[in-house]
């Protein structure tokens, strides 16, 4: 008796759909019995439309409404708080299932409606200078929770009549918010898919950014599935400097992440260029000597170079370059005819500016060896995390 009714239970339980591509929702609808286009008839009122709910969807038959009631949901995330900045960034706080918390960050300029998204809960690479990597590391997230905080985002500003009310009111994504998107790719991945398909968020696979810190086959595995904007956190010019401030670097050393870097570019023709970034740290990373290095060392990959002043947090141990620094370092990069940006810092005000972002992680002694177990490969443990 107890048998039988676990496996009810089992046949009852709802499916999140919310993180499911195209691919993932017919498969979906055909494990029900259903024609596999249902899937973009969903995927256009859940995330184009913003509607979750499902008797609503007029075009669905009540039948397959009501099966759908019965075998699928849409769990988002619970908002812990809203900070607005002086500049109009906005930063959310949400609440994952286990209690952990991540960062989501809105950022205006004119017609650029920018959203940070968070890949994982805390973040394992430890960073010297990123406040993420000092909170510890719990889990990735699903490819449902990432989406989770565009869906939000993007239909709260269009409520508030923040961004056009299109139903696409979030023009560009960046995965630049808590964690390493690149040792969560599956999801990631999975979660791009949606945001470009022109049935759901349509936005335009130039204004998708991966960030990475350098994990040589997440960014092979990206190369293959799927095609976005592509940006490197490279911070140093040499191995030395680098596995200091990126101890991923110890792994997947610059010899070998570059060549990697330009594979990606010539596997899609149309992309002419990597994002890179370089965290201006005084008297650490920013003397004309790195420069020179760093000339010498991207002149064969098409880059276009964006210097990001250092953000503070409490007992970083560094300071920001000093603004003539900041612009001696460019200009001469500048005068070798690279293309040189200074990024504007925004939302520091409420600590939603780049490397602020740290969400509290509760540090699950089980979860942590496992996920160290599998990350074995990169050379970083919880010594390292101490040291």
């Amino acid at each position: 008796m107890k048998k039988s009714v676990l496996v009810q239970d089992s046949i009852m339980q709802k499916q999140n759909i919310l993180g499911m591509d195209l691919k993932g929702l017919e498969t979906f609808f055909t494990s029900i019995g259903e024609k596999p286009y249902r899937a973009k008839q969903l995927l256009k009122w859940v995330h184009a439309r913003g509607v979750l709910d499902f008797s609503a969807m007029s075009d669905f038959s009540k039948e397959l409404r009501e099966k759908l009631e019965a075998s699928a949901e849409f769990s988002l995330l619970e908002v812990v708080s809203l900070q607005k900045s002086k500049d109009g960034t906005r930063k959310w706080l949400f609440r994952l299932e286990g209690k952990n918390v991540i960062e989501t960050v809105y950022i205006p300029d004119g017609k650029r409606k920018t959203l940070c998204i968070s890949s994982q809960a805390g973040c394992i690479l430890n960073c010297s200078f990123c406040h993420t990597g000092k909170q510890g590391f719990s889990r990735n997230l699903s490819a449902a929770e990432i989406m989770a905080q565009l869906w939000y985002a993007n239909h709260s500003l269009i409520a508030e009549g923040e961004v056009a009310a299109d139903g696409r009111g979030i023009t560009n994504v960046v995965m630049m918010g808590m964690g390493e998107p690149l040792l969560n790719t599956d999801n990631v991945i999975t979660a791009l898919k949606i945001m470009v398909d022109d049935l759901a968020y349509g936005l335009s696979k130039r204004r998708v950014t991966v960030s990475t810190s350098g994990v040589v086959p997440g960014i092979l595995q990206l190369a293959k599935e799927t095609y976005v904007a592509f940006a490197l956190s490279l911070h140093a010019p040499n191995n030395k400097l680098r596995s200091e401030l990126v101890p991923l670097n110890k792994k997947y050393p610059l010899e070998v992440l570059l060549p990697t870097c330009k594979e990606f570019i010539d596997s899609y023709p149309q992309e002419k260029h990597v994002t890179i970034e370089y965290v201006m740290l005084d008297g650490v990373n920013d003397s004309l000597k790195e420069a020179k290095e760093m000339s010498a060392l991207l002149h064969d990959l098409p880059v276009k170079i964006n210097l990001i002043p250092f953000n503070p947090f409490p007992n970083s141990g560094y300071v920001c370059s000093k603004p003539e620094q900041i612009e001696k370092f460019a200009d001469y990069l500048r005068k070798r005819d690279y293309i040189v940006t200074v990024r504007r810092t925004r939302g520091d005000d409420i600590a939603g500016a780049c490397g602020q972002l740290a969400g509290d992680v509760i540090d699950k002694t089980k979860r942590r060896a496992k996920f160290e177990a599998q990350y074995q490969k990169l050379n970083i443990t919880t010594q390292d995390k101490q040291s």
